[in-house]
This record gives structure tokens, sequence and C-alpha cells, in this order.
């Protein structure tokens, strides 16, 4: 099939790669122009496992394109999808100025039938405002279809490639047929294509989204809880977690969810919610939770040095907000730095993806280091954001021999306690026992 992907962030780009890896003619079109000479001269603009495999051998074989033409993709495309940014506005309320720009722009272009995808996470009734830019400018056939992408950062290629389920609403049988096509070769394991009305698969995002940072949140507040009344939260992890209607993921307690997505659309389903007079209670205690959970190790932080921490230099390791991506939006480890500097100290920083990003966002705000055990010179302790795999395992005999003291506080639960006992390190950790 003849595609065109608009936008080429970080959905866009893996939509537009995943689609021509089984055979489909796909052109991908962006405003930035050198972003676009960047990608056609083979350069991969984001970190993402795999992508670069797929990107290179796609260009190579003639089935991957970048442009900045729109007019041109356009004309070469039957199906459309638009990838862009719905950043939240100041009220929390997802903005829809360049999905709807885009439509305006693709609906004085056509000349033929087309199949308009909204792969962007969008608000409830954003299909609804799409088809009519389409019938206000032209009276050629277009199909608006809601096809929300359900990627995770990290694992993004297996998840297109071999999807849980694809959410497709549509009314039109002609759309249905044509995305059923399109869709069969990832769905070949039995996995569902999920048709159903495009409000519906609009809010689908958004509920599946909400659900998962809840979850994520619930097993946070154990975790709090269980450090007030010595309990462990690794225990009560497995032990709810065992239950099949909880289930075992997303039960891994922490400093907060992050990334491009939870936030946002847990703010922008609350928006949604606001605007037609529900007051949804739990997604804004949510919102309340994780914010404060963002920076709980630096509350742990300031009671170990009795709250001063002036002059203390510290080492973060992990910047990113999951590991495998360089993705540092709503990264707590942005949170944890800014008050941490706040409060008088220095830090030196190492990820093995994200100080690129950091450094442009935040400067010369920390130290960054190209090495994570060159990172622990002269660091009163060790602080872990992130819980990338070279963490998991690290050396600590070298991590002794450089560290000026054994202090860890462990924002992902990386190690053992039994084993922070032996080794004879202080070691805070979230919801279970302080070893001292």
């Amino acid at each position: 099939m003849k595609i065109a992907v608009i936008g080429t962030g970080y959905v866009g780009l893996v939509t537009g790669t995943c689609l021509s890896e089984t055979g489909n003619d796909v052109i991908c079109v962006d405003i930035n122009e050198d972003k676009i000479k960047k990608m056609q001269n083979g350069e991969v603009p984001i970190y993402e496992p795999g992508l670069d495999l797929l990107f290179h051998r796609n260009i190579e074989q003639g089935r991957l394109h970048f442009t900045t033409n729109l007019a041109e993709a356009i004309k070469h495309a039957q199906i459309i999808f638009m990838a862009l940014p719905t950043p939240p506005g100041g009220d929390g309320a997802a903005d829809l100025s360049y999905i709807l720009g885009a439509a305006n722009d693709i609906s004085k272009l056509i000349t033929d039938y087309k199949i308009i995808i909204n792969k962007s996470t969008v608000p409830v009734g954003t299909a609804d405002k799409v088809k009519a830019v389409f019938e206000a400018n032209t009276n050629i056939e277009v199909d608006v279809v809601s096809n929300p992408e359900f990627l995770r950062e990290g694992v993004a290629v297996e998840d297109f490639m071999k999807p849980d389920r694809v959410v497709i609403g549509t009314k039109s049988e002609k759309a249905k047929k044509l995305l059923t096509e399109l869709y069969e070769p990832y769905v070949r394991q039995g996995n569902p294509i999920l048709f159903m009305d495009e409000r519906s698969s609009e809010l689908t995002k958004y509920a599946a989204n909400s659900f998962l940072a809840t979850k994520i949140t619930f097993m946070n507040e154990v975790a709090n809880l269980c450090e007030l009344v010595d309990a462990d939260v690794d225990a009560v992890r497995r032990g709810i977690g065992s239950d099949e209607r909880i289930g075992k993921r997303f039960l891994f307690p922490g400093i907060g969810y992050g990334g491009s997505c939870f936030p946002k659309d847990v703010q922008a389903l609350v928006k949604a919610a606001d605007e037609n007079e529900y007051d949804f209670q739990i997604l804004k205690s949510v919102m309340e939770v994780n914010e404060r959970q963002k920076t709980i190790l630096v509350d742990k932080i300031l009671k170990y040095y009795k709250g001063d921490i002036k002059g203390k230099h510290f080492t973060l390791w992990g910047l990113a907000f999951k590991p495998e991506t360089d993705d540092i939006r709503e990264a707590p480890a942005l949170y944890i730095i800014d008050a941490l500097v706040a409060h008088g100290a220095t830090l030196t920083v190492f990820d093995p993806e994200g100080m690129g990003n950091v450094k442009a966002l935040i400067g010369d705000k920390v130290i960054y280091s190209p090495d994570q055990y060159a990172a622990l010179a002269g660091a009163d302790a060790l602080l872990i954001a992130t819980e990338w795999s070279l963490f998991r395992n690290p050396d600590f005999e070298k991590i002794d021999s450089i560290l000026k003291n054994k202090v860890i506080f462990d924002g992902r639960n990386l190690y053992n306690l039994d084993k922070m006992i032996d080794m004879g390190y202080y070691y805070n950790s979230i919801g279970r026992k302080l070893i001292n």
C-alpha cells in the first residue's frame, strides 16, 4: 500500500518505519528540513532499540522515504497517518492546532479518496473536528479514522510489529476493509483488530494510559506506607501480583512516572471530564501523588543529612524517564536535580543515552560524566533514578574505591537488601527496609 506519515517524531518515525517493513511504500513528511536531510542521509534522530536496523534496511530497499513536500506525499498515498504533537495547553487540554492545521493543509491537496488517520493521542471528538475541516474545504470523499498507538518507549518496534491489539475507530466499511489488509501482517498470531466508533477509540487510548498511571501510583502509595509500618513492598507486590485479576505488571514502586504519554494523557482526560462536568477524582489524586513521588528521594536525602546539603556533591545515575530511551520528558531525574541544586548541592550525572538531551535543556547546571564510575569521583552519595541494565549489577568494589561514603539512595530498588547489609552500605530505597 502507498502510505504517508505526517510528522517524524517518536510515533511517526516508528510507525512509518514499521509499516515499510511489511512491504508498504511509505513517505514520511516533516517541516524540519535539517531533520529530513539527516534521515535521508541515514541518520536515525531518536534512540529506540531495533529501529535503526529497520530504518536502514527499508531505505536501502526503496520502501521508506523522507520529504518536506506535503503535496508530494499526499499525491503518493491512499492512507495518510497524522502523527503530530498534541502537547498540553495551559489549562491541561490537548493542543490540537498541529492536527487541525495539518488537516486543513491536506484537505486542500487531495484529488481522490483518502483515509485520514489520527495516530496521535487525541481527545474524544477530535475525529469529528478533523472531519469538519475536510467537509469545509473539499467535496472529495475521505474517511477520518482514529487509530491510537500503544507503543512503549524502549520496545516500540516490537510493540508495533507484534501488537497486543490494534484499535481502529471508524464506521466506514471501505476503511475497515483497507485497514484490515494493512494490519493483518502484524496480527498473524491471533491478536485482535478491534473496530469501534471513533469516539470510543479516542477514549480507549486515554483510559489505557490513565489506568496504568493509576496502577503505578497506587503501588507507590503502598510503598510509602510500607516504610511507615515496617512492611516490605517487594513481598506485597508479589502477594498481590499473583492474583490474576491484578497481574504482575506495573507493580514496581519507584519515583513516579514520566515520559511523553502518561503525564499529558492523564491531565487531558481530567480536563475532558471537567469540560463535561464530571469530577474525575481518582485521576486528580494520581497527578497529585505522582508530583510528590518524583522528589521523594530528595526528602530521604534531606532527612539523612538533617536538612542541610549545601556543599554536598552527589552522583546521579539515570536521566531518561525509563531505560532504553533517550526521552527525558517529565523525567523524575530532572525534578531531583532542580530540588538538590536549589538546596545548594552539586551533581555529576551519567546516563547511557539521555545526557545530550538533558544538556540541551538545562545546560551546565550539572556535570556530565562519560562513564558511570568516573561520575562517582568526589561524591558524598550515589543516587539512582533510572533502572538501566548496566546499573543492576555494578562493580561494587570499584564503587567503594571511588565514592567518598558508602551511601546509596535508590529510586528504582535495584539491589538486594541482604547484599547491601553484607557490604556495609547505608541503603535507602522505596518501600523497603532501611539499611543503616
